[in-house]
């Protein structure tokens, strides 16, 4: 049995707890969504979230201000609008295993209309 070097034990608890903090802030459904949804679209606005996962603005702003405050999203003022992105890279490495295997492909909307209209 090899015994590891106290470094190596202090760098594994250091990246455990990194990867918990990550792992508890997606634990929340309406966290994960959104930022599912800024995997696939890149960056989008405070108003396409808010549409997009359905949530009222005070929760979608609440949720938004934990993730930026954890540094998972960073965000881009232009005018009025306020766009939002993923900012860490190993969330965003997570979060595109996720969609791989929970989000089912969405065709493009030219598909869409090349397979007509479904029953």
């Amino acid at each position: 049995m090899e015994v590891r070097p106290a470094a190596d034990t202090a760098a594994l608890l250091e990246n455990a707890a990194e990867a918990a903090r990550l792992l508890r802030l997606l634990a929340n459904e309406r966290r994960l969504l959104l930022l599912c949804h800024l995997v696939g679209a890149g960056e989008m606005t405070v108003s396409a979230l808010a549409a997009t996962v359905g949530l009222s603005q005070p929760a979608l702003s609440q949720h938004l201000a934990k993730l930026r405050e954890d540094g998972l999203v960073a965000t881009r003022k232009a005018s009025q609008a306020v766009f939002y992105r993923l900012a860490d890279p190993k969330a965003a490495r997570l979060l595109e295993v996720l969609r791989d295997l929970y989000c089912p492909p969405q065709a493009s909307p030219t598909e869409q209309h090349a397979e007509g209209p479904h029953p």
